[in-house]
């Protein structure tokens, strides 16, 4: 019997989808999941590409299956369980023998498990997949951060199987140990950032505009087709004018208003705090699932407090521009803060490279990021895509669209914490001389921290109150 080219462990649905692409693309592929149920339906399921899978009822099965050296990509939930599949398999591997985790791993968990199979002798990198099912089954960004050689090895298969732009492979090597997982939690920040800007304005237009689903779904997909054409966009239009099928109303009317996350828009906010880099918009989409959540509170709320009814709506056009703006202040904190890990970790990340392998397949693909490549490429001014000629013209007329659109937003109650945290982000970068100065005395006065002066060179000044104090 033929052994299969690749290993994969666990068949949930990005597993299932993921096997499905790799098949489709001419690799056999053995796969193997804990409940025995699951893979035989899988199996069952996969129709005409019955003949490229091997299924195996166990670890040791799936090992027996693939050609040397091995290659096993787990696909299972991030944390105990990956661990737990790592076990159960590297007493069955040779050494040189690769795993590889495809999951939403803690980029410090992948930098642990490599160091750790490496003193086993066992090969491992982390690769981030963006794109949900359907772009698992039919194409991911794929995001690689391990040995460049360890990557080779399975290059083929990785580039074969990801999005394509333009015929070119959305997927690449990016730098050591736990680079990929790190690109794919910004990604999903940003993600968490853009997506409730978008909440936001919905938010403005129902509550606001007194507008329909439908036709704000149609107003989004009028959206599509100029400078905010992404995915987002697109499926939002989507959603927006979905029907119930149970009920006749507009779907989005009978989704309960709590929204989930599964930890990578907090591990961008923990690793943002421990670089000291601003991830304000991502803080914000954070925070507002956190109170969304918080459903009866909210409901209490209400019933204490008069909605305000001094706010004016904004007009469409101006949300337009608004949220293109707050969209590219979004991304130009999400390249801050990979700027700030790669040199924190020695990675050498390629940002434009990152910009392109996001422009097809993954979620927050969107008509910016060959721009945003582009100008990444010919070098940020002090580093801040915001400054980058193009799109500091973009924003010279879309910040004053923005301005009155969280005033109308904070005027008439309507929360837009997102947008807001975009504008005062665009506010404190462009404003030349800022308040830390009163900060600095304050530190100085309680604590004798010390200061740097405007008219002197050196630090270590102190402030007339330190002699009083004497």
């Amino acid at each position: 019997m033929e052994r299969a080219r690749i290993g994969l462990v666990g068949l949930g649905t990005m597993g299932a989808a993921l096997a499905m692409n790799i098949a489709e693309k001419g690799f056999p592929v053995a796969v193997h999941n804990r409940t025995t149920s699951v893979t035989g339906d899988f199996l069952e399921a996969s129709g005409k590409l019955r003949p490229r899978f091997t299924g195996a009822v166990s670890a040791a099965g799936l090992v027996a299956s693939l050609a040397t050296p091995r290659a096993i990509i787990i696909m299972v939930q991030a944390g105990a369980p990956v661990d737990a599949v790592i076990e159960e398999l590297v007493p069955l591997l040779d050494q040189d023998d690769l795993l590889i985790d495809a999951g939403n791993a803690d980029f410090h968990d992948t930098r642990r498990r490599e160091a750790e199979l490496a003193a086993k002798g066992i090969r491992f990198f982390g690769m981030g997949v963006s794109g949900g099912e359907e772009g698992a089954r039919h194409g991911p960004s794929i995001m690689v951060g391990g040995p460049a050689e360890t990557y080779a090895r399975v290059q083929d298969i990785i580039e074969a199987i990801a999005a394509k732009y333009e015929a070119a492979p959305c997927a690449a090597h990016l730098g050591p140990n736990g680079a990929g997982h790190f690109v794919k939690t910004v990604h999903n920040g940003i993600e968490y950032g853009d997506m409730q800007m978008i909440a936001e304005v919905w938010g403005l237009l129902r509550d606001g505009a007194g507008m329909r689903p439908a036709e704000a779904g149609d107003l989004f997909a009028k959206w599509d087709e100029g400078p905010l054409k992404s995915y987002l966009i697109e499926i939002t239009s989507k959603v927006l004018s979905a029907t119930d099928p149970e009920t006749g109303r507009p779907m989005v009317e009978v989704i309960r208003d709590s929204a989930g996350q599964k930890g990578t828009g907090r591990w961008t906010l923990i690793e943002a705090l421990r670089l000291g880099e601003s991830a304000t918009t991502i803080e914000a989409a954070v925070a507002a699932r956190s109170f969304s959540s918080m459903r009866a509170a909210r409901a209490k709320g209400a019933t204490l407090f008069d909605a305000p009814s001094e706010g004016s709506v904004p007009g469409v056009s101006d949300l337009e521009t608004a949220l293109l703006a707050a969209k590219i202040i979004a991304y130009g904190q999400g390249l801050s803060l990979l700027t700030a890990a790669s040199e924190d970790f020695n990675w050498g990340l390629d940002l434009a490279r990152i910009a392109e392998i996001w422009r097809a397949g993954c979620i927050i693909r969107s008509a910016l990021l060959d721009d945003i490549a582009k100008a990444v490429r010919a070098g940020l001014p002090e580093g801040q895509l915001i400054f980058a000629p193009a799109f500091a013209e973009i924003l010279a007329s879309g910040v004053a669209p923005l301005r009155r659109t969280v005033a109308a937003a904070a005027m008439s109650g309507i929360p837009a914490p997102a947008l807001s945290a975009a504008l005062a982000y665009f506010d404190q970068m462009t404003r030349a001389r800022g308040t830390a100065d009163l900060i600095q005395g304050q530190r100085d006065f309680f604590g004798a921290h010390g200061f740097e002066r405007m008219d002197k060179p050196g630090t270590g000044f102190h402030g007339p109150w330190a002699m009083s104090k004497g």
